[in-house]
């Protein structure tokens, strides 16, 4: 099965962000912060914006400032028991996907607040999401595909770039079908 991360790797990755554009730590911009005696949000992204730091750098260091949400602290277990907790029989449909996405390729999983991630080194492609108490959606980015046959439109899955979904009731429904259309979304993405 694949190894489902949480939100570290994000983290990790928006502070190397910011060293990488800046020049300068973690670290050093908090301190940075903490010495600009700015006292809310707004004020701070405007600050940091002046200085030239936006998208996922400016969101780590606010968040240093002022606090994670604490689904970016828990673990990728905690954050899937969660999600499941009171639709355990939907399980097994997430178990199943996660199986599949490992002969696709080098799938990396990631556990979010309301859904799994699948992300290749580029650019996320599917993401599972227990939708309803009785439904998980497979959603998946295809470019240029309409939907049809148990294709449909997806519509608050994750983001925009996720435009089809699959519903699945039962782990049985992840067939060939379901794995290659993954596989197409996962081939599109790299």
């Amino acid at each position: 099965m694949v190894e489902v991360k949480n939100w570290r790797q994000m983290i990790d990755s928006s502070a190397d962000l910011l060293a990488r554009r800046t020049g300068v730590d973690l670290p050093t911009w908090n301190a940075r912060v903490l010495d600009s005696d700015i006292a809310d949000e707004p004020a701070l992204r405007r600050w940091l914006s002046d200085q030239g730091v936006d998208g996922y750098a400016q969101m780590i260091v606010v968040m240093e400032r002022f606090g994670y949400p604490d689904f970016m602290l828990a673990d990728a277990d905690e954050l899937i028991d969660a999600q499941y907790a009171d639709r355990v029989h939907l399980r097994p449909i997430l178990d199943r996907l996660l199986l599949a996405a490992q002969d696709v390729g080098s799938v990396t999983a990631q556990a979010r607040k309301s859904y799994v991630g699948l992300l290749t080194s580029r650019r996320q492609f599917a993401v599972i999401k227990a939708s309803t108490r009785a439904r998980v959606d497979l959603g998946l980015r295809l470019d240029a595909i309409e939907p049809h046959g148990r294709l449909q439109p997806a519509r608050r899955l994750a983001n925009d770039t996720i435009n089809l979904r699959i519903e699945l009731t039962t782990a049985d429904e992840v067939d060939n079908d379901v794995v290659g259309w993954l596989s197409q979304a996962y081939d599109g993405s790299c």
